[in-house]
């Protein structure tokens, strides 16, 4: 019964949400970003320069006939640049990043990369799992982080074009090998990143293992839809569909609790600044969000909207939590695209995810996959401009 009655009340919190969702704000039809009515959509491939082992990473250019543009590289199967119309139909990238392979190689930012074998954190860099501890390393103080020290973020990844009904896309791979960063299991991984005709991007991923083994994939693309480079992103209204979320304790590592959002700076299930309630945040915003899923399907998890280019991105995942990082450690010392300096919450993350900690967290959903079993993941990110 408890579990009928949480069911009922995060449906009316779903359907409250979609309702106020749904309403924040006016949609110019003639802005909407999509490609139709013949606009030709195009992959183009090229170097993005060498490893310093002499290994040649590849750059895919994505354009959607509309203005939407999306760049792509092999190295962390990362999202280089994201460019969307704003009000006055002038493209603008709306990623942080770099101009160069270098820039990546030296930042610890994440930029734009793919995150496994697990995002977020593991408690003490270790877990178990069939009676076996496995360590992992501890590259965040004494917790393991984003995968570890050499992630899914720093590795080179296979790539294919893709072109379907739905859009123009790459396929990346990568096949990460049994004790790699300390998991367990040969874990065979897919990433798609899809430009579709509607005027989305879309990232779909898929990953199957010969061992039991821990997997919650995520990208860590910053966003600002003002422009990368254009200052901060505290002046963006931002909406959840989040009721509760995660605490957590020192190392921000999740104590166990699930919370309410009612009454706290955490409460974006109404439409309001980023900056409105920040100070009263210890640190900025670095929390994990539970979302109102629904039977696995895709709902929206987050809608983001800039006043100043009037760019709406809409969020939406098959993933039950959401991570709003606000670049909190960002200080003004990155110099990013044409050199320009990110400030602190120079940009904002949406890290569609599973729980921190998952392993060592029975109560919280699993993130163990199977032999046998297909992992499946799908968000998509859909831009349009509010009147």
């Amino acid at each position: 019964m408890r579990g009928t009655r949480h069911k009922a009340r995060m449906g009316g919190f779903l359907a409250a949400f979609l309702l106020a969702f749904s309403a924040c704000g006016e949609e110019d039809p003639s802005s909407r970003a999509q490609a139709g009515d013949g606009a030709e959509m195009d992959i183009r491939r090229e170097s993005f320069g060498r490893l310093p082992d002499g290994t040649e990473i590849d750059l895919f250019t994505l354009t959607s006939g509309r203005g939407l543009e999306a760049r792509l590289m092999t190295y962390g199967a990362t999202l280089v640049s994201l460019k969307v119309p704003d009000r006055q139909g002038i493209p603008g990238d709306v990623t942080l990043g770099f101009d160069t392979l270098e820039g990546y190689l030296g930042s610890g930012a994440y930029f734009g990369a793919t995150i496994g074998r697990v995002a977020n954190r593991i408690a003490g860099a270790r877990f178990t799992l069939e009676g076996r501890e496995y360590a992992l390393a501890a590259n965040d103080g004494r917790n393991h982080l984003h995968g570890g020290v050499r992630g899914f973020d720093k590795v080179v990844w296979s790539a294919e074009p893709v072109r379907d009904a739905e859009g123009v896309g790459v396929k990346f791979g990568y096949l990460s090998r049994d004790g790699e960063e300390g998991y367990p299991g040969d874990l065979r991984v897919f990433v798609t990143y899809t430009l579709t005709r509607a005027g989305a991007l879309v990232i779909a991923y898929e990953a199957e293992t010969n061992r039991r083994t821990p997997v919650n994939l995520t990208n860590h693309s910053y966003f600002n839809l003002s422009g990368e480079g254009s200052g901060d992103a505290l002046g963006h209204k931002l909406m959840l569909n989040a009721a509760s979320y995660t605490p957590t304790g020192e190392g921000l590592i999740p104590t166990g609790e699930i919370a309410g959002v009612a009454g706290t700076p955490l409460d974006f299930t109404t439409n309001r600044t980023i900056g409105s309630l920040i100070e009263k945040v210890p640190g900025g915003y670095d929390h994990n969000f539970i979302l109102a899923v629904r039977d696995g399907a895709p709902v929206p998890a987050a809608r983001l909207f800039d006043p100043s280019s009037r760019r709406m991105m809409a969020v939406f995942t098959t993933e039950p939590a959401v991570q709003l990082y606000t670049a909190n450690f960002l200080d003004g010392s990155v110099a990013g695209k044409g050199g320009k300096r990110y400030p602190r919450h120079g940009g904002l993350c949406l890290e569609t995810q599973h729980y921190p900690d998952s392993p060592n967290h029975p109560g919280f959903p699993s993130i163990i996959l199977e032999p046998g079993r297909k992992y499946v993941s799908r968000t998509s990110y859909e831009f349009s401009i509010r009147k």
